[in-house]
């Protein structure tokens, strides 16, 4: 498993100080990563908040007919009146965004980074050390549309990011070629790793959750916490 190394589109605005890059993934689908969205300084104030003062549970899900404590602390947040979020058998207690008001300025943060959107939901995730994770899955629930645009901010402990393309009966691009031997001529850019730096900013677009997964993996060596917030936009 290669670290992804981004070279790929620049996207530089002269009046902004951040600087992104995109990895164009193929039929439709990109990511967008901004290594150094928050400074340094204000990432931790920002993460000692919130592993305070943020009312994190560790609940109990259930994944292919077996149930079993979630591998990490969660919370959700969301503008009142949205559709109601379900996972893995579980519907977490939706709190407001006036409940934690340094979550409003957070997300005036993201939103002044990424023009355009308009975040309404907020899933916060706490890795306690490189045995917590989350396992391969895809947003791909329908109260987030079509082509979601899902942007992951993270504080604290550097963890691998990995996507990797999902497997099809027939190609994506419309070929009849079996999976199989798709996926072995192009292992390369079928799967990628992002090292998820503190204040750094991933953002997947497109049809990035009809066409990959992705995944947190456990890390033997990331011995410190990892405060993970996800915003989506919920219709």
């Amino acid at each position: 498993m290669n670290v992804l190394k981004l070279k790929a589109v620049p996207e530089e605005n002269p009046k902004e100080s951040v600087k992104r890059e995109t990895v164009d993934l193929g039929n439709g689908s990109d990511i967008v990563y901004i290594q150094r969205l928050i400074p340094s300084d204000q990432s931790w104030k920002w993460f000692q908040y919130l592993d305070k003062h943020i009312p994190w549970t560790r609940p109990t899900i259930r994944v292919f007919g077996k149930s079993f404590l979630q591998p990490r602390d969660t919370c959700y947040v969301a503008t009142p009146g949205l559709t109601e979020l379900t996972y893995s058998g579980y519907q977490p207690h939706a709190y407001s965004w006036d409940d934690y008001p340094p979550l409003k300025d957070i997300l005036d943060a993201v939103h002044k980074a990424l023009p355009g959107s308009s975040f309404n939901s907020l899933l916060l995730n706490r890795y306690n050390g490189g045995n917590d994770y989350v396992g391969w899955h895809s947003d791909d629930e329908k109260l987030y549309g079509p082509t979601p645009e899902i942007a992951s901010l993270t504080f604290g402990c550097e963890r691998d990011f990995v996507l990797k393309k999902k497997p099809c009966k027939k190609s994506c691009d419309g070929s009849d070629e079996p999976a199989s031997k798709r996926l072995k001529k192009g292992s390369h850019d079928d799967q990628h790793t992002f090292r998820l730096k503190h204040g750094s900013l991933l953002v997947m677009r497109g049809y990035t959750q009809r066409d990959w997964i992705h995944s947190v993996p456990k890390r033997t060596k990331a011995e410190a916490t990892r405060i993970n917030l996800t915003f989506r936009r919920v219709f």
